[in-house]
């Protein structure tokens, strides 16, 4: 038996170069599930993304999803696309074994809490307050060439890498510090700034918003001091003050002390984001 991708509706495409597009996975041309190919468009036309692919249950465990996955690349590689990511729900083992046998790597991961009723006291001591304008100039720069960084060191081309960045701003800080629903904290030690913490809202799934960390960062010699955690509970507080009783967080693999911090506080992944290049 064969199994192919058959488109479901027309390509769409935008004026920047990028296009989606919905396919049937096809047995000897008996639909059997379904698959979104797109571009990115945080990252441009040249980065591939493979979405909501899915297998009906009485054609699992033949080796159909494999199958549409590799077809899935190769009509990316049509596209022009040099890489594709994929995001995996953190408790579906099949599709996390799947993907590595593809030779995916992960690159992130999405984390997620459920908020308790009463927000959390912050430690004794530990003095935050708003952000001025006049830090918040410096303040974006870095933060916007720091989180290019670490998508470059992950192999995004820095080009790309910039792009997403940018574009991440824009989108999310269109009016800087006025921006609604955006708070973006300092926390401070001996009267300087020790580390900053940027909150406002997203949605996590189409129709599922959730109070979001974007930006958390310790200066690197005030780390060990507990101002991580710190500014974790204030976002805990910041998300229930808002009325918001879950707030998500996007954390880069290999940010080992990140992930146990987010664990220790209750966080759970959602979602493996990972990524290979197209040859």
């Amino acid at each position: 038996m064969t199994t192919t991708l058959r488109p479901a509706e027309p390509l769409q495409q935008t004026p920047d170069g990028g296009r989606a597009r919905t396919y049937d996975v096809c047995v000897n041309s008996r639909r059997v599930g379904s698959v979104r190919l797109s571009t990115d468009p945080g990252f441009g036309a040249a980065s591939g993304v493979i979405s909501g692919l899915g297998v009906d249950e009485p054609d699992r465990g033949r080796g159909r999803g494999t199958v549409a996955a590799l077809a899935s690349e190769e009509v990316l590689r049509g596209w022009g696309c040099a890489e594709v990511q994929i995001s995996v729900p953190a408790d579906s083992e099949a599709a996390l074994r799947m993907a590595r046998s593809l030779g995916y790597t992960e690159r992130s991961r999405n984390m997620v809490k459920e908020l308790p009723a009463e927000p959390p006291e912050l430690p004794e001591g530990v003095e935050v307050r708003p952000m001025t304008e006049a830090e918040y100039v410096g303040w974006e720069v870095r933060a916007r060439e720091q989180f290019a960084q670490s998508w470059i060191d992950r192999g995004v081309p820095a080009e790309q890498a910039r792009a997403k960045a940018e574009g991440s701003h824009r989108r999310f800080l269109p009016e800087g510090l006025a921006t609604p629903g955006v708070a973006i904290h300092v926390v401070v030690r001996d009267g300087r700034p020790a580390g900053h913490l940027w909150t406002g809202r997203m949605e996590l799934e189409p129709g599922r918003w959730a109070a979001f960390v974007y930006n958390i960062e310790v200066e690197e010699e005030q780390r060990g001091h507990g101002y991580g955690r710190a500014l974790m509970l204030l976002a805990e507080r910041v998300a229930r003050e808002a009325g918001d009783t879950l707030l998500g967080l996007h954390v880069f693999a290999g940010n080992t002390p990140a992930i146990r911090l987010y664990e220790s506080l209750g966080f759970r992944t959602t979602y493996v984001n990972s990524a290979k290049e197209l040859r």
